[in-house]
């Protein structure tokens, strides 16, 4: 059971947990003032935890025969033979009642509102096969996490995590597309969609960077509105230059640093935005 637990984990990359956690706790902070209760920022996390486990899980099992017939993905665990769908199925409706306890322990909103986060996470699974624009559907389901981390200390929604939300979904948005562009040829041959399939990758690379400059100009945006000092400002524009660095890692439509723009810059960015946020709140 342990080593199937540790393959799961390796299967969802449990580790990219990073790549939105940031942007709630960001969230919990400006909604609290800088207070928190301790309570609530375990249960956030927990929610947090929770949510993208079911959703890379889910995943994995819809996605089982095509990740089998692509080069690229047929070492993965459960086309690999290594896991059952049984116990990433058992893992997926455990992770989802774990999203679902966190959100009943945080307030009624978050309860009631979580099945339709499941909803959500879930789809983007399916986008793939009928629409180019789940790029958007999956920074849909990350943009989540600020939201709910807000609605977990107000109660309430709020314009500064709505902001911010459109920020991490254009964000994210922006390197899904990078990272299709190593598929696109797969894709077209068994049907699925994504903006480098559908125009190839020069023109997906290129509204990749627009969905980009959106993200930074929603953070900028979001920044202004919870009324943060210089140090949140520069936090936006230290991840711009992150951004940057992405993009000139795969100019030209080199993809041979792809594994780099993707994973080890994008983990970056939230945790850089954090801190400066932090500093705004807790130093000056």
């Amino acid at each position: 059971m342990l080593n199937s637990l540790r393959l799961i984990l390796r299967m969802i990359k449990f580790e990219h947990t990073l790549f939105a956690l940031p942007f709630a706790l960001m969230s919990l902070l400006v909604a609290s003032d800088g207070r928190p209760r301790l309570g609530v920022l375990f249960w956030v996390i927990v929610a947090m935890v929770g949510a993208r486990s079911t959703a890379m899980a889910f995943n994995r099992l819809v996605d089982m025969h095509y990740d089998a017939a692509n080069p690229r993905t047929v070492a993965r665990e459960l086309p690999a033979g290594l896991l059952s769908r049984g116990s990433v199925l058992l893992f997926t409706l455990a992770t989802a009642a774990l999203l679902v306890i966190a959100a009943s322990q945080l307030n009624r909103v978050c309860l009631v509102l979580s099945p339709a986060a499941l909803a959500v996470v879930y789809f983007y699974s399916f986008c793939k096969r009928f629409t180019a624009l789940s790029h958007l559907v999956l920074g849909l389901g990350l943009a989540i996490a600020p939201v709910g981390a807000w609605l977990a200390v107000r109660g309430e929604f709020g314009l500064f995590p709505i902001l911010l939300a459109g920020a991490v979904l254009f964000w994210v948005a922006g390197f899904d597309t990078i990272y299709s562009c190593q598929d696109v040829e797969f894709d077209r041959r068994v049907g699925l969609f994504s903006l480098p399939a559908n125009y190839g990758s020069g023109r997906a690379l290129v509204v990749a960077r627009l969905f980009h400059l959106l993200a930074v100009l929603l953070w900028l945006t979001a920044m202004r509105r919870a009324e943060l000092g210089p140090a949140a400002l520069v936090g936006v524009g230290a991840v711009s230059l992150l951004l940057l660095y992405e993009h000139w890692l795969v100019r030209g439509g080199d993809l041979r640093r792809i594994q780099r723009a993707f994973f080890d810059v994008n983990s970056y960015v939230g945790l850089v935005l954090f801190v400066f946020v932090a500093a705004d709140l807790y130093i000056l």
